[in-house]
């Protein structure tokens, strides 16, 4: 069991050498169910809160085995913060601030770099400018410039366009860009594939690009296939990063996990078993992504899972195998001889778990109301949302179930 490496090699300097780096996990996900992030907005004011359970989350993923210790900037620029009546008691400043301070803390704990995040903004789905949406970007980046972030990632962006803004933004660093979309293989929300998406980020200098979000692993991987096959079709090179989601989506359609009804209070017999998170991590790195990581549901041990199936490629084992057997060997020493029995990967890999819930159905049909940026009801405010404004919504719904 080891974490050393070389932290003081930069994430292309590790890419360019082909080795693997492992990512985090969803943080709004984590702590909204900790009791520290409100379900709607999503917003990460806990960095600046509630500073300890963010440090304790960035530690298990560290111990985990994460390389990358991801700010906990998500929706943090200001016109996020300040939507539908979300009040704040700390500036957007203060709050993305406090989570680099976080991040490099942990970071240097052990052999991890630290990427400051931008995301997808309420001010592009209300059809603001190009100069007005790449001015929130540079609001939040000038942070991370400030807090010497080592690289940056540009996630979560359902419009290809305004995931090329982010990256022309923040490619103005000098510092390496990622940038993942939250898209399946239908493409963007307005019908851009996966391999178009992939080659015009490449194209407005992005180092590493992918998936990340609203979608399974499997899904994702797919998806990041289809865009390595673009990017090298077009004769350009990149590096490939999928961050997906903990939970099985098999149902979903374009827009993913938030079309689904169960999205996002009754997610949890979706989520993804540890061995299944060893099978996604051995079908990225086939598919010849050696940034893996997660997004909304990843625990940490779903990132000690992928670590220690990666371990003889890394060379190592994360520091939370000291608690866990390879394979379920640490029920070796159960007291009842049945759970003895389950000590071994045969029964783990042909394992098909249960619900426990009868009548349970295998997949949901999507809401799927299909509205995206540039319709009418995608217009945001800084107002909370009012009475009236959700009659229409509640009805909509009614009919439609």
């Amino acid at each position: 069991v080891s974490g050393a490496g070389e932290p003081n090699k930069g994430i292309l300097e590790r890419l360019n050498a082909d080795e693997i780096v492992i990512g985090d996990g969803g943080f709004v996900f984590a702590l909204e169910k900790r009791g520290y992030v409100k379900a709607g907005p999503w917003t990460p004011e806990a960095a600046a809160e509630h500073p300890e359970a963010v440090r304790q989350l960035h530690r298990e993923f560290l111990r985990a085995g994460s390389n990358v210790m991801q700010t906990f900037t998500f929706y943090a620029s200001d016109d996020k913060l300040e939507n539908r009546g979300n009040a704040l008691s700390f500036t957007g400043q203060q709050i993305n601030e406090a989570a680099c301070d976080l991040a490099r803390e942990v970071a240097n704990e052990g052999d991890a770099l630290v990427a400051g995040g931008v995301s997808q903004t309420p001010s592009y789905l209300s059809c603001k400018s190009e100069s007005e949406v790449k001015a929130i970007f540079k609001k939040q980046m000038d942070v991370f410039i400030k807090k010497n972030v080592d690289f940056l990632i540009a996630e979560y962006f359902e419009h290809v366009e305004e995931a090329e803004w982010a990256v022309q933004v923040l490619k103005d660093t000098k510092k390496p860009v990622a940038a993942t979309m939250c898209i399946g293989p239908m493409g963007d929300m307005h019908g851009v594939t996966p391999g178009e998406c992939a080659v015009r980020l490449v194209k407005a200098g992005a180092d590493i690009v992918g998936v990340n979000c609203h979608f399974d692993p499997m899904t994702c991987v797919k998806t990041v296939a289809m865009m390595k096959a673009a990017v090298e079709k077009a004769g350009l090179k990149a590096h490939y990063i999928v961050q997906p989601l903990a939970y099985h989506t098999p149902d979903c359609g374009c827009q993913g996990f938030i079309d689904l009804p169960e999205f996002p209070f009754a997610l949890e017999p979706r989520v993804l078993t540890r061995w299944d998170m060893q099978h996604y991590a051995r079908e990225a790195f086939k598919a010849g992504i050696r940034y893996i990581g997660g997004c909304c549901g990843f625990e940490p041990y779903h990132i000690r899972a992928v670590a220690e199936e990666l371990a003889p490629e890394r060379g190592f084992l994360p520091k939370a195998a000291e608690k866990h057997g390879m394979w379920g060997s640490g029920l070796e020493m159960h007291t009842k001889p049945w759970v003895r029995a389950r000590a071994r990967r045969e029964y783990w890999e042909k394992m098909k778990p249960a619900s426990g819930r009868p009548l349970c159905p295998s997949m949901s049909t999507p809401d799927g109301w299909g509205v995206t940026k540039g319709h009418a009801d995608l217009m945001q405010q800084k107002e909370a949302t009012t009475k009236d404004q959700l009659r229409p919504l509640f009805n909509k719904a009614d009919t439609k179930n």
